[in-house]
C-alpha cells in the first residue's frame, strides 16, 4: 500500500492476515454468521458493545450525528475489515454508529470470545493495539483535510481514497453519503461531480463513480499533503 493511502486507511483488513494459520482458525471457530439489509445498523451511538464484526461481503459506513440530523462519516468499511473493537476494549459505550450501505454478510465474535482470543493469541492482541494507534493517525489526517482544504480538493482527495478502497471497481456511494464524508452539502458535491465529469476526470455508470484521469484528479488536490504522481505510485 502506498504512503498516501496508508495515511487514510484503517488497515483493519490486515488484522487477521497477520496471524498464523492455527491462530486464524482459532479465531474463525468463534465466528457466528449474521446478515444485515441496507440501512440496518450493526451498532449505534451510545449502545453497549456486545462483540465485533468481520465483514465478509458488502460495505458499511461509520458515522456520528452532528448538527441537527446531519451525519459526519468517518470511514467506509468493506469486505475483510474487522470493526467494533474500540468501545469493547475501552469498556465504554459506542461513540458512533455503523450502518450497512447495502445488503451485507458478516461474522460476529461475542465480547467474551473476543476477550478470550486477545488473551490466548498474543499476536492478535499486538496487532489490534498497533492498529488502534494507526487509526488515531488516520483520523488526525482526515480531520486536518476537512479543516484546511476547500471542497474541490477535499472531494478529489476522497475520490482517490475511495477508489483505492473499492479496488478501482467503481465508487458505489450515494451523493448524500459522499457529501457527509467530505463535509459539504449534497448540492455542492453534485455540482463539483458534474464539473469533474464534464472535464473528463470521472465517469458515472450504474450509479458508480469511475476515475478516468488520475493525473487531473491528483492536480485538484492542491497539496500541503504533497499528493503527486510520485507519491501516489510510491
Amino acid at each position: 500500500m502506498n504512503r498516501l493511502y496508508r495515511k487514510f486507511d484503517f488497515m483493519s483488513n490486515f488484522l487477521l492476515q497477520e496471524l498464523s494459520e492455527p491462530d486464524k482458525r482459532k479465531v474463525m471457530s468463534c465466528f457466528e454468521p449474521m446478515t444485515f439489509k441496507r440501512g440496518d445498523r450493526l451498532f449505534y451511538e451510545d449502545g453497549i458493545p456486545t462483540g465485533i464484526f468481520y465483514i465478509t461481503k458488502g460495505t458499511v459506513k461509520k458515522y456520528k450525528k452532528v448538527v441537527g440530523d446531519q451525519e459526519q462519516i468517518f470511514y467506509i468499511y468493506k469486505e475483510g475489515d474487522l470493526l467494533g473493537y474500540h468501545a469493547l476494549l475501552s469498556d465504554e459505550r459506542y461513540q458512533d454508529s455503523c450502518e450497512a450501505l447495502e445488503s451485507i454478510t458478516t461474522e460476529f465474535i461475542s465480547k467474551d470470545n473476543f476477550m478470550e482470543l486477545m488473551e490466548t493469541i498474543p499476536s492478535l492482541k499486538a496487532a489490534v493495539i498497533k492498529n488502534m494507534a494507526h487509526e488515531f493517525g488516520v483520523l488526525a489526517n482526515t480531520i486536518a483535510v476537512l479543516a484546511q482544504k476547500a471542497q474541490t480538493p477535499r472531494l478529489a482527495l476522497f475520490l482517490l481514497i475511495l477508489n483505492n478502497r473499492y479496488d478501482s471497481m467503481g465508487i458505489k456511494l450515494s451523493r448524500q453519503d459522499l457529501s457527509n464524508l467530505i463535509g459539504a452539502t449534497r448540492e455542492s458535491v453534485g455540482r463539483t461531480l458534474k464539473e469533474f465529469k464534464d472535464d473528463g476526470l470521472i465517469e458515472i455508470r450504474d450509479k458508480k463513480i469511475f476515475l478516468v484521469d488520475m493525473d487531473k484528479i491528483i492536480s485538484k488536490v492542491e497539496m500541503p499533503l504533497s499528493v503527486n504522481r510520485r507519491l501516489i505510485d510510491s
